[in-house]
Formats: structure tokens, sequence, C-alpha cells
């Protein structure tokens, strides 16, 4: 009897749950899949809804457009990602004993407006910035920061500056689940800071590095708006992205065009996040 009346319980507790879950599927489902499906659907029409096959997509692989966005896109996420992940864990590992308004001045970009921050694109690289007024006054001459290739440096930096304090927080809160009593048998058995780092810390951050590394490619993506604001629809070839691209074809209607690349691009970050999660997904301690 005891049987049943705890089976019955276990099912009224599951069913609740799927109860409350039952609201966030929804709208998942209505925002989120039947749209990328609609997208799917779409990138095997033509506009007029004619079945088109794979022509939508052959047609991508052979627009210079396309290939120099998305050229420009896989190479500033194998920089940015990388060097954004290196310098938040450094600054974690030096800020991990500091005062706590230490640690929050580095939160200090994300609070800052997407607005404010093209303003400070501009009154920093523009050819008449602050940049390019002390450059004159110390006799080097002027850059085209915003025109030249230096513009994408300018944006990797800019994102760098701007999600490094968010991917530090999070490193922060990693490194103070580490167990400290690891450390102090490492001491005793005569191991170094390099050694604990890399046999004690580093594999307790494999977990979070696989979070941080997800929320920076989402993060990248964001970095579109500063571009827009500052640049517009057509920046130097340098920093024109991917959704540069995208938006320039829905302002015109592109959408067969459009939807392929969306399609292509989604089905590349899945592979992606698929990779970062079997080498860092699941903790190696």
């Amino acid at each position: 009897m005891r049987t049943l009346r705890s089976s019955g319980a276990r099912r009224r507790e599951a069913l609740a749950g799927y109860l409350f879950l039952l609201p966030s599927l929804i709208g998942v489902c209505v925002f989120l899949v039947s749209p990328m499906a609609d997208t799917v659907r779409r990138s095997f029409f033509s506009v007029a809804g004619e079945w088109r096959g794979w022509e939508n997509y052959q047609t991508l692989m052979g627009n210079a457009s396309f290939r120099l966005a998305a050229g420009n896109t896989a190479r500033f996420l194998a920089i940015a990602i990388p060097l954004l992940l290196l310098l938040s864990l450094g600054a974690a590992l030096a800020v991990r004993r500091a005062p706590a308004f230490v640690k929050s001045s580095f939160l200090v970009p994300l609070a800052l407006p997407v607005a404010s921050l093209a303003l400070i694109w501009r009154l920093l690289f523009d050819s008449q910035g602050l940049i390019n007024a002390a450059l004159d006054a110390m006799g080097v001459g002027t850059a085209a920061f915003l025109d030249s290739g230096a513009s994408f440096w300018v944006l990797v930096g800019s994102y760098i500056w701007k999600n490094a304090g968010f991917g530090m927080v999070l490193f922060l809160a990693a490194l103070a689940n580490v167990p400290q009593n690891l450390y102090e048998a490492a001491q005793l058995d005569g191991a170094g800071r390099f050694q604990q780092f890399c046999c004690i810390t580093l594999p307790h951050l494999y977990p979070t590095l696989f979070v941080t590394a997800v929320l920076s490619v989402v993060n990248a993506f964001k970095v579109f708006r500063e571009a827009y604001l500052v640049a517009g629809n057509y920046p130097h070839e340098q920093m024109y992205l991917l959704q540069h691209l995208f938006n320039n074809w829905f302002l015109r209607l592109d959408v067969d065009k459009l939807c392929a690349a969306a399609t292509l691009t989604a089905l590349v970050l899945a592979a992606l996040i698929a990779l970062l999660q079997k080498f860092w997904g699941r903790s190696r301690v």
C-alpha cells in the first residue's frame, strides 16, 4: 500500500512539474522553434513560393558578399573568443582577492548603453577623434581607424573591453568553488603554482569555460549594434559581418538568400557549440 501511495505521489509531483514547464515550453515552440523551422522551409523556396531545392544554397556560396561576411565573422570569432576567455580568466585570477569595488569596476562597460558606446567609438577612433589628435600632436600623423583594416581590430578591442568583465565574474564564481584542501595537499607534495593551476584549477574550470564560451559567441553577434551605429549598412570590408549582410538582405527583401544564410549559420553555430561541449562541457575532475 505504501508503495502505491509513494508512486502516486511521484506521478503527481512529475505532473505538477510538467505543468509548470508547459508555459515556457509553449513559448519556446511558438517564438523560437516555429520561426526557425519556417526559416529552414523558406530556404528551399523562392520569394514567390516556388520550390528551388538546393539552388538558394548554391547561389549563396557563389555570392561574394556572403563569402566576405562569413570570412570576417569566422575570423572575428576565432580571434576574439579565445582572447576574451584568456583575458577574463587572467583578470579573475588577478583580482581574486581584491576589494569588491575593484571587481565591480570591470562591469562598468556592460552598464553603458549601446548608443553611448557608439559615441565613444566615434570620439576615440574618428579621423578627427581624440587618438588621431594625440598622434598628430606627437608628429606621428593620423590614421584611418574606421576606414581601413584597423577597423577589424577596433571591433575586436571594443568587444573584449565590453564583455571581459562578465566573463571575469563567471570565472570568479568558479574559482570560489575549488576546494582549498586540494591546493594544500599539492603544496605538501611539492607542486608549484603552475602545476597547481594546470592540475587543480583548470580542470575545475572546464564547465565554466564551456558556459562562458557559449555566452561569448552569443554576445559576439551583438557587436553588430555598435558597428552599425558607427559605420552604417556598409562599413569597411574588414568590418563587414554576417549581421550586416542579413540586415541588408532583409531591407532588400531577399528572403530566399536570407533564410538560406540564416540556416547555414545556425548549423555552423550548433556544430561549434557541440564541439565546445565535447571538450569543456563535462567536468574532468
